[in-house]
């Protein structure tokens, strides 16, 4: 098993994966929806096509996992491709700044290669498993904030699932307090590798898949972060409650939300 050459082939399929975007967004693209408040155009479709033709002609025996063909939300023990065409559709879809092709590679039920490109600034980041985190060759890390005051944090809004609102509104409420800012960019992958870098200070979101998190939280490890879910354990890939940071900025988010948030309505949905 070579995982570099697994990345190398996991950063050429998400360069077609952008190429492809760049194509449609030049010539005009067709929106549809896919469900309540939840959009695909025809560029997910074609990106993701794109995307799987470059891995397949090289393993065409692995298991993939993409969003557009999915038919289900889960993964084998085998070498599995987990794969977002385009994470952050609704951005790309109003033509807002912000959105990432993202490729993970998960052998035994474990991140062990990542990438994730943000489209319009061409930011790669990429980890290999135990061989660090990176951005466009160079090493990253997580910041060194420890202070909340000083906390500059992202996090989302579900779009699908408004079932935890009045308390994400009460956590919203002490954050705005507590912090020195929050943002909602609108793309898990590219919030997650913000924490990475140290742009980010830590990261809380639910409601989200795994394609969305598969590669960035592998990129916040290897920067050396902490992801979990909403408990404090290891449900975050399919359980849809995530929170990362730097160690002590995901201590102080994982205190908050287990304070706020009920005990039924932190655990994972699997």
């Amino acid at each position: 098993m070579n995982l570099h050459n697994d990345l190398e082939l996991a950063k050429k399929a998400a360069r077609r994966g952008v190429e492809v975007i760049l194509e449609y967004r030049n010539k005009g693209i067709k929106i549809n929806q896919k469900g309540f408040h939840d959009l695909v155009t025809d560029a997910d479709i074609a990106a993701e096509k794109a995307i799987l033709e470059v891995i397949r002609n090289e393993h065409p025996e692995d298991h993939v996992l993409a969003e557009e063909s999915a038919s289900h939300d889960s993964i084998t023990s085998d070498r599995t491709w987990i794969i977002d065409p385009i994470d952050g559709t609704t951005n790309f879809a109003n033509d807002f700044p912000i959105y990432c092709v993202s490729i993970a590679l998960w052998i035994d039920k474990e991140a062990v290669a990542g990438v994730v490109i943000e489209v319009n600034r061409d930011e790669m980041f990429t980890a290999i498993k135990g061989e660090g985190a990176w951005l466009n060759g160079n090493k990253i890390s997580v910041s060194d904030t420890s202070n909340p005051e000083n906390g500059f944090v992202g996090t989302g809004f579900p779009y699908n699932d408004l079932s935890l609102i009045d308390p994400y509104l009460k956590l919203f409420r002490i954050f705005m307090k507590d912090l020195q800012g929050i943002r909602r960019p609108g793309a898990a992958s590219y919030d997650l590798c913000c924490v990475a870098c140290g742009r980010f200070d830590g990261f809380y979101e639910y409601s989200l898949h795994i394609w969305d998190v598969a590669a960035a939280a592998l990129i916040i490890k290897e920067a050396g972060g902490i992801v979990t879910d909403w408990n404090g354990g290891d449900g975050w890939p399919f359980g849809q409650r995530i929170v990362a940071g730097n160690h002590a900025i995901h201590s102080y988010l994982l205190k908050q939300i287990r304070e706020v948030v009920p005990d039924d309505s932190r655990e994972n949905v699997m």
